[in-house]
C-alpha cells in the first residue's frame, strides 16, 4: 500500500477502519492522521511498528501480558456507595464479575479488553440491553468486544459517537469504551507503539545474536599461519569450516593445516556492550509500562525481602491509572444517571497488597482491638479482608477485649 492510498475515501455504505495494524484515513481532517504523522512510519531503526513484532520481544510480552491478566483476574463489583456493600442484586454485577456474555468469563473478558487498550490505545465492547419485564427499564445482560480495528469513536459537538465497519453508527450509551492515556480526549495512545524505538532495538539485537548463533563459527576466535595457503587446502579448510557452522556443530574440531594455528580471544568490549544494551532495552520496558525490573524476570534483587514493596509500587503507579479507567468507564457507560449517584463499580486489588499471614495476623488482632489497641474494625470485616464469608457472632475467644463491637452493633450504641 502506497502512501497516498492512505487517503483514498471509502464509500458511505463500508467507511474505512483500522483492520489489523493497518489505518486508512479518510481524508486530510481525520484527527488520527496527526497522531500518525507525529509517530513516524517505522523506529529509529527503520522497521514498521506492529503490535505482534513488539510482542516478540520477551521484556514487552511480560509486561502486557501481566498488566493484562492481573486486570482480568481482580475481582470487580458493583457495590452500593453509602454502605459499601456488594449489589449482587443489580444485574450488572453478574455482567462484571462472572460472565459478561455467552462465550466469556470475566477473566477472559477484561483481560482482553485491557490487553488492547495497551496495545492499541482503545478497547471497544458492545452493550447489549434488553428491556426488564416487571420494571419497564432496560439492563444490560452483555457485553461483546469488537474485532480489533472495527470501531472508530469521533467527537461531534461534544458527544462522541462510534462508527463501526459497515456503516452502523453507534452512541457513547451502546458502547462500553476502555482506553488509557489520550492526547485529544477520545483516542487513547498505545503503549507498545510508545515503546517501539525500544523494543525495535531489542529485536534487532536479538536478531544479530541469532544471526551469528546460526552463521557464526567461532566467537573471538581466528586461524593464523605464518605460511600462505595452497589452494588445495584453502579449499578444505572452507568444507571443515562449513561442517562447524550453526550451534548444533558447536564442539566439532576444525582440521588445520601447512602450519595453520587457532587462537582464542576474550569478550571484546562490542560483545559486552551487546549485552549491556539489551539490559538496557528491558529498562525502557519498565519505564514505558511501570512495571518494576524484577518482576519483568530480571533477577536483581532479594525476593525474599523486596517483592512485598515491588508489589506495592507495581499496583499503585502501573494498574491504579487502569484501575480509575476501567471503573468510570464502567460507572459512564454502564449506571444510568440515578444509578451513578446510588452505585458505583470498584476493583478489589486486596490479595496483591496483602503482606505475610504474620504481617496479615499482626493488623487484624490489633484492628479487633488485641494488645489493648482499640478497635476499629468488625470481625466481619476482618473475615471479609480474608475473602471469607461472614459469620452471625465471632468466636468467643476471638478476644478478650469486652469494647470489641460484634457484628450488627453500631458504634454509637456503645457506652
Amino acid at each position: 500500500m502506497g502512501i497516498f492510498d492512505l487517503f483514498r475515501r471509502s464509500s458511505p455504505a463500508q467507511p474505512q477502519a483500522a483492520i489489523g495494524d493497518e489505518v486508512v484515513f479518510e481524508d486530510l481532517k481525520d484527527p488520527r492522521l496527526a497522531m500518525f504523522l507525529r509517530s513516524g512510519l517505522g523506529s529509529i531503526t527503520g522497521q514498521p511498528f506492529n503490535v505482534g513484532d513488539a510482542l516478540r520481544n520477551p521484556a514487552m510480552f511480560r509486561a502486557w501480558s501481566l498488566i493484562s491478566n492481573v486486570i482480568g483476574m481482580l475481582p470487580t463489583h458493583v457495590i452500593h456507595q453509602e454502605t459499601n456493600e456488594k449489589a449482587k442484586e443489580h444485574p450488572l454485577f453478574k455482567i462484571l464479575h462472572r460472565r459478561p456474555n455467552g462465550y466469556q468469563s470475566s477473566f477472559d473478558f477484561k483481560a482482553l479488553m485491557q490487553g488492547r487498550a495497551l496495545a492499541y490505545g482503545d478497547g471497544f465492547a458492545r452493550i447489549v440491553r434488553s428491556k426488564d419485564v416487571r420494571s419497564g427499564k432496560d439492563r444490560i445482560v452483555a457485553l461483546l468486544p469488537f474485532d480489533q480495528g472495527q470501531v472508530r469513536p469521533k467527537l461531534t459537538a461534544g458527544t462522541v459517537v462510534y462508527n463501526v465497519a459497515g456503516g452502523q453508527v453507534l452512541s457513547s450509551h451502546e458502547v462500553f469504551h476502555l482506553r488509557g492515556v489520550t492526547l485529544d480526549g477520545v483516542n487513547g495512545i498505545s503503549i507498545l507503539q510508545q515503546a517501539w524505538n525500544a523494543v525495535s532495538v531489542a529485536l534487532q539485537a536479538e536478531l544479530a545474536t541469532g544471526s551469528l548463533m546460526k552463521n557464526g563459527t567461532f566467537a573471538g576466535s581466528g586461524l593464523k599461519t605464518p605460511n600462505k595457503l595452497s589452494d588445495q587446502a584453502y579449499v578444505r579448510l572452507k568444507e571443515s569450516l562449513a561442517d562447524k557452522e550453526g550451534a548444533r556443530n558447536a564442539g566439532k574440531n576444525l582440521i588445520l593445516e601447512e602450519g595453520l594455528d587457532f587462537a582464542a580471544y576474550g569478550t571484546t568490549a562490542r560483545d559486552a556492550q551487546m549485552a549491556e544494551l539489551r539490559k538496557l532495552q528491558i529498562e525502557e520496558v519498565a519505564r514505558v509500562t511501570g512495571v518494576p525490573r524484577p518482576l519483568l524476570m530480571v533477577d536483581e534483587t532479594s525476593w525474599g525481602s523486596g517483592i512485598e514493596a515491588l508489589g506495592q509500587f507495581f499496583v499503585a503507579y502501573a494498574l491504579n491509572p487502569w484501575f480509575e479507567a476501567w471503573q468510570q468507564a464502567a460507572e459512564r457507560s454502564l449506571l444510568d444517571d440515578d444509578e451513578q449517584g446510588e452505585l458505583a463499580v470498584k476493583f478489589n486489588p486486596g490479595a496483591l497488597l496483602r503482606g505475610s499471614l504474620k504481617d496479615q495476623a499482626d493488623y487484624l488482632s490489633k484492628a479487633l482491638g488485641a494488645g489493648g489497641h482499640q478497635p476499629w474494625m468488625w470481625a466481619d470485616e476482618a473475615r471479609d479482608t480474608m475473602d471469607m464469608r461472614k459469620r452471625d457472632a465471632p468466636p468467643n475467644t476471638m478476644t478478650g477485649n469486652s469494647a470489641l463491637p460484634t457484628v450488627g452493633e453500631d458504634a454509637d450504641d456503645k457506652t
